[in-house]
């Protein structure tokens, strides 16, 4: 999925982002927007991941909700 189709259905996979990662607020996923950069920086923050492992997560969450 390239950048521009995250960022277009991010609304409705923001929900599903809710979901896979509890922590995070509404308003945070609102203000990344379907950015996977900033979506791994907020999730190496908030769960205490190493930088791999939140960039991991994030491609394997894009890639299950093709």
């Amino acid at each position: 999925m390239n950048k521009d189709t995250l960022e277009g259905q991010w609304k409705q996979l923001a929900g599903k982002a809710k979901a896979a990662w509890g922590d995070l607020t509404d308003d945070e996923l609102t203000r990344i927007n379907g950015n996977a950069e900033q979506l791994a920086g907020l999730i190496q923050e908030r769960y205490g991941r190493t930088r791999e492992e939140a960039e991991r997560e994030v491609n394997e969450f894009f890639d299950k909700n093709r």
